[in-house]
């Protein structure tokens, strides 16, 4: 058997999404990259007092990367700025590490998703500049999902095909879509378990509108149950934080 090539990459864009300690002077990284998704690396070092890379490994700060290895944890080589120092506080900080958090525990190593990196950084300028938290979160949430195959259907009932109506009531079925609650409860069927909502929120998440008072809070319980899901037994720490800030 041929044996597996030590690669270098250079010159690539990327954020910290975590780190946490490795012996007595490196770190262990995990990475979010345009070009190859999550990666993790050992930044040797990096705890040294004169480090290049101890001022630089911080998340929500652009980066080049350059990186070598041919093993599932890779070893970092460089780490620049690359472009803005990009600051995050108050609140803002807590939805920047609960974006990290859904990246890290939902996306597989090595697993390239360029367009959600795109969205990543476009997310992280919002927060940067302002933008209303839940609204951020809530378009950042619906796309990670389409990135990971699990997109929502948001535009018909998911049972006869039809398009929504705004007044009318559905249920959310995981990983099938809305149910009509009405026609169910005329006697055509068992609807099953789902989160009840209108038909006028779906519609609002569909184009991303959320003014309303109703679908802010519907498509906040909506997103919610559906991550909650599909990150089975693993908790957020990250969401707390923001529940006990009346949260998002």
């Amino acid at each position: 058997m041929t044996p597996a090539k030590n690669t270098r990459h250079k010159e690539q864009p990327g954020y910290v999404l975590h780190s946490y300690p490795y012996q007595e002077t490196s770190l262990i990284v995990e990475m979010f990259t345009r070009e190859f998704g999550r990666i993790g690396m050992v930044a040797k070092g990096a705890k040294r007092p004169h480090s290049p890379l101890r001022s630089v490994l911080m998340p929500f700060h652009a980066l080049t990367l350059d990186w070598s290895g041919k093993s599932d944890l890779k070893t970092l080589r460089t780490a620049e700025w690359r472009g803005a120092f990009r600051v995050l506080k108050g609140r803002a900080l807590i939805c920047g590490f609960y974006l990290n958090e859904l990246l890290l525990k939902l996306l597989h190593r090595d697993d390239p998703h360029d367009a959600l990196f795109d969205v990543y950084e476009q997310t992280l300028q919002a927060l940067q500049e302002g933008a209303d938290h839940a609204i951020v979160l809530r378009c950042f949430e619906k796309r990670l999902l389409s990135e990971l195959g699990y997109a929502l259907i948001l535009d018909r009932d998911a049972e006869t095909q039809q398009p929504l109506e705004g007044h009318r009531r559905y249920q959310y079925l995981i990983d099938r879509g809305p149910v009509s609650v009405a026609a169910h409860a005329s006697g055509n069927g068992n609807v099953g378990s789902g989160l009840e909502l209108l038909g006028q929120t779906l519609i609002d998440m569909n184009s991303d509108h959320y003014t309303s008072a109703v679908t802010q809070q519907q498509s906040k319980s909506l997103m919610r149950t559906l991550i909650g899901h599909y990150l089975g037994h693993q908790t957020l720490h990250s969401r707390q934080l923001l529940i006990d800030l009346q949260g998002l």
